[in-house]
């Protein structure tokens, strides 16, 4: 999915101007790595510090490889393709959701709340915003441009905090992981006060 700046509206990271890159149309078969390099005009800063949220930090990661970020922090995401679940390339292979009505996958249901790990009314309303805003066309284009995603470079500044209850990117232990536990996949809205507190002790210890 392609979630916007109301995923981060409860992140308050106190010292740091947060910008938010702005999704733009996917081209016909473009890879990751060619959709990140369209969205560098967005970046001024010459040594930002990417926070990257589930297919976020996947094109993050692309950035990466692009300018020399001070610091990229991954949030409830992925580092390659063997991290993402299982059923990402077979939904692609077999076509599953262009057989689907656009509305269908434009509304929010049980079913998405569940995988995003969403159980408060607050909660359900952002996220029923989002999808309700999200072009059918580019999440058809981001599961198919995943599940092609060959990535293996990480930066030499990586975070990457997740969900031990994330059920759509499954949780796995790295060297570079901060695990949060009972943390789902959109928990950037329930335990952000938690996020927010790695996020600042990690970049506290950079400087």
């Amino acid at each position: 999915m392609g979630a916007d700046y109301r995923a981060f509206q409860r992140l308050y990271l106190s010292g740091y101007n947060l910008v938010f890159i702005e999704w733009i149309a996917s081209l016909k078969d473009e890879s990751l790595s060619d959709y990140a390099k369209r969205l560098l005009p967005q970046i001024k800063d010459e040594r930002p510090v990417l926070i990257g949220l589930s297919f976020g930090g996947m094109v993050a990661l692309e950035l990466s490889k692009l300018i020399k970020p001070a610091a990229l922090i991954l949030i409830s995401s992925a580092r390659n393709k063997d991290d993402l679940h299982t059923s990402f390339p077979w939904l692609m292979k077999f076509n599953v959701l262009k057989l689907l009505p656009e509305f269908l996958l434009k509304r929010s249901n049980f079913i998405l709340e569940y995988l995003m790990g969403i159980n408060r009314n607050e909660d359900r309303k952002i996220l029923a915003e989002i999808i309700a805003d999200t072009n059918a066309s580019f999440l058809i284009w981001a599961l198919s441009a995943m599940s092609k995603w060959e990535n293996q470079a990480l930066p030499e500044h990586l975070i990457e905090i997740h969900g031990t209850a994330d059920r759509l990117i499954p949780f796995r232990r790295t060297k570079y992981m901060k695990a949060i536990e009972g943390g789902g996949h959109l928990m950037i809205l329930n335990k952000a006060g938690t996020i927010q507190k790695i996020i600042l002790d990690y970049l506290y210890h950079l400087k």
